[in-house]
Parts: C-alpha cells; sequence; structure tokens
C-alpha cells in the first residue's frame, strides 16, 4: 500500500445502470465538430477538417440527473449532448476494423461549455480549458454494457430539450467521424486505457442554458436523462 503525503483524492467514477459497481474514469476524450450541421452553425465546414479533441478532467463527470451546479465566470453557458463511448480494453495505433473491442459500454452525457470564455480564447489563440474543463462540466448518465445494449449503437435520435422545448435533435447517422473512427483517431495519439471515456460529439442546436432551467435529453436505445441547472453562484 502506497503512502502519501496527504489524503488522496478520490477515484472519478460514473454510474452503471442496474448495478452498484461503478465505472472508474481514467480520462476524458471530447471531439470537436463532428456533426456536419453544428460544425456549420460554429462557422466551420466539416468537409475539409480532420478530427480534433480536446480533454476534460476525470472529476468533471457529474451524475446528469439533480441539480447540476451552474458555474462561476460565465453570462452564455451552452449545452452540448453527446454519445458517450467507455473504454474497456487499452490500445495504441487501433485499426478502426478493430476499434469497437475496446469498447466495454456506451452512455449519454452533456458537455457544458462556458461559450463566453472560449470565444476570447479563440481570439486571442489561448487555450480552451477554462471554457471547457470547469468543475461538473460533463454531466453524465449512467452507463450501460455492450451487451445489455444489444451491440454497438450506430443510429438513433441524439436530443435535448430545455424546459419542455426541443433544441438539439439529431442522429448517430449524422456522425462525421463514427465511433470506430473516432476511437482509432484517439489511439494514434495516446494509448487508450480502461477508464477513458470519450465524449464523441455534439448536433446543431447548442445554445444557452439559464439557472432553473431543466434539461432533458438522450440517445434512443442507450440512455435518457434529466436535470436541473443550479443557482447563479454568488
Amino acid at each position: 500500500m502506497t503512502d502519501f503525503v496527504i489524503p488522496a483524492p478520490a477515484q472519478p467514477s460514473v454510474a452503471v445502470e442496474g448495478s452498484v459497481a461503478r465505472f472508474p474514469i481514467r480520462r476524458v476524450f471530447c471531439v470537436g465538430r463532428n456533426y456536419a450541421a453544428h460544425a456549420r452553425e460554429m462557422g466551420n465546414d466539416p468537409t475539409r477538417e480532420p478530427p480534433f479533441f480536446f480533454s476534460k478532467p476525470a472529476d468533471a463527470v457529474v451524475p446528469a440527473a439533480s441539480v447540476v451546479p451552474y458555474p462561476s465566470l460565465t453570462d452564455n453557458l451552452h449545452h452540448e449532448v453527446e454519445l458517450v463511448v467507455a473504454i474497456g480494453r487499452g490500445g495504441t495505433d487501433v485499426e478502426a476494423a478493430d476499434a469497437l473491442a475496446l469498447v466495454w459500454g456506451y452512455g449519454v452525457g452533456v458537455d457544458l461549455t462556458r461559450r463566453d470564455l472560449q470565444d476570447v480564447a479563440k481570439k486571442m489563440g489561448r487555450p480552451w480549458d477554462w471554457a471547457k474543463g470547469f468543475d461538473a462540466s460533463a454531466p453524465c448518465s449512467a452507463l450501460r454494457p455492450v451487451s445489455a445494449l444489444g451491440g454497438h449503437p450506430s443510429a438513433g435520435r441524439v436530443w435535448l430539450e430545455v424546459n419542455g422545448d426541443v433544441r438539439q435533435d439529431g442522429d448517430l447517422r449524422e456522425l462525421i467521424w463514427p465511433v470506430a473512427d473516432v476511437i482509432a483517431h484517439v489511439s494514434r495519439a495516446v494509448a487508450l486505457q480502461p477508464g477513458d471515456l470519450i465524449f464523441t460529439g455534439t448536433p446543431a442546436g447548442v445554445g444557452a442554458l439559464q439557472p432553473g432551467d431543466r434539461v432533458r435529453g438522450g440517445v434512443e436505445g442507450v440512455a435518457t436523462f434529466e436535470f436541473e441547472m443550479g443557482p447563479r453562484p454568488r
């Protein structure tokens, strides 16, 4: 047993549907602009860009349930609903044809984004960390193993509504880079390990959230979620 000079941080984890056991989180990778319509709404041409990635801290993942805290330092917090891939086997330089063998299961997450901070960072050529990697910036449903889903989802509605109004409404068939391709790309840059999560990108319709908003969403055949945004920090 290792001795530490301070108490060791808690192991970040996410719930597993129907189980008291949890899925430990190692790292969180996120794909940018992986739906053509969303890429266009952000002012980019999806036909010319290879996939790019950013990260969130493992402990940014919180349950997509009950109340999710509204973050500080923003007046323009955006929602981005996404299929989440949970990696159960490690690999490097994985071919797309072999990539799905690394997947343990799937869930649904929301990439919360401090859009105003991101816009400033883009204009100044600075990193996005404060825009994407803040506390509780990755609400996530409970995960379901591939066996419980009957296979790997490749089609199905991806949706999010705020206070009963549908904001985002797409389909997994619209992914520019499907899950297998995303895994292959990540594995060429870093060694994937069990416990890694991949947020696979969001369809068009991203928009602002306000304190007290009721947020519902899901991916057809995978999971749904519902939570409320907490009050604005004082």
